[in-house]
């Protein structure tokens, strides 16, 4: 009988491991693979719908960074669900550029399910938008968590088009890199514990993850236009706020920050120190 491994794998094994997985994924049906992205774009909306719960209230009462920390940490339920529930997250899966380096996934493959995986995020973020408005959860702790939701999306279709490209960068890298350190994991709790630790550091620091906004925005456009009334009541100016704004100003840019920061920042140094010269290859 072989003898059980209980130690994480080391990055070489990683790298081989995330090789095989982007190969099944690019491989995956068209059907599986929108219907894994739907559940994706919900549980990181999810994350979101409780990210902006948490930071109700905490301005001026927590300091900025401990603020920041909170609500980094719950947010990490998105990424949690995506990869313990099994779904298909566009930003994790840049790391499908091992596979496609070491040539045993296309172009043609890698660019589908990109294209497949972004569309089904999108719908599963909008219904789950959809179905938080229609709960009117926007409206709890005397409308603080609508307040808090209109001035997210408000502040993320202010960002100049570099910054939020930069932003977008930042933020992938860590994504990328919390899902490559998955990788090593034995068990669902070495998984959750890897997932920590990048995720919060990205939404503490403020950087930009395309999925994510998918919800922030969104949430913003969808209070604004329905329930004028509650959104002039808060006191935003929200003349900026547009679905315009969204696509152009900040999920166009931020999602190709996105794809450079997973693709070439992760995906493509470690396929370079660990897989460009392998005999397995």
């Amino acid at each position: 009988m072989s003898e059980l491994r209980i130690d994480a794998l080391l990055p070489g094994e990683m790298a081989r491991r995330a090789e095989y997985i982007g190969v099944r994924k690019a491989e995956a049906s068209v059907l599986r693979m929108f219907a894994l992205a739907l559940l994706a774009g919900a549980f990181i909306a999810l994350g979101a719908v409780f990210a902006t719960t948490v930071a109700t209230g905490a301005s001026g009462v927590l300091p900025f960074g401990v603020a920041k920390l909170l609500v980094g940490l719950v947010f990490c339920l998105g990424l949690v669900l995506v990869i313990v529930g099994g779904a298909e997250l566009f930003t994790g899966n840049n790391l499908i550029v091992m596979a496609w380096a070491s040539g045993k996934v296309t172009t043609r493959a890698l660019l589908r399910n990109w294209g497949i995986v972004y569309v089904g995020n999108f719908v599963g973020s909008i219904a789950t938008v959809i179905l938080v408005f229609m709960s009117q959860q926007y409206t709890f702790g005397g409308g603080g968590i609508g307040k808090t939701a209109l001035s997210i999306a408000n502040g993320k279709v202010a960002l100049g088009f570099g910054q939020a490209v930069a932003l977008g960068v930042l933020c992938n890298a860590l994504v990328c890199l919390a899902v490559w350190l998955t990788f090593s994991a034995r068990s669902t709790v070495d998984k959750i514990a890897a997932i920590i630790f990048p995720i919060t550091a990205f939404v503490a620091a403020g950087f930009e993850h395309s999925v994510a906004n998918m919800y922030f925005i969104p949430i913003g456009l969808v209070i604004k236009t329905f329930d004028p009334a509650f959104a002039a009541g808060t006191g935003l100016d929200l003349s900026g706020l547009t679905w315009s704004a969204f696509f152009v100003n900040n999920l166009l840019p931020v999602t190709i920050g996105n794809i450079l920061g997973g693709s070439i920042f992760v995906a493509a140094i470690y396929w370079a120190i660990f897989l460009r010269n392998s005999e397995d290859k």
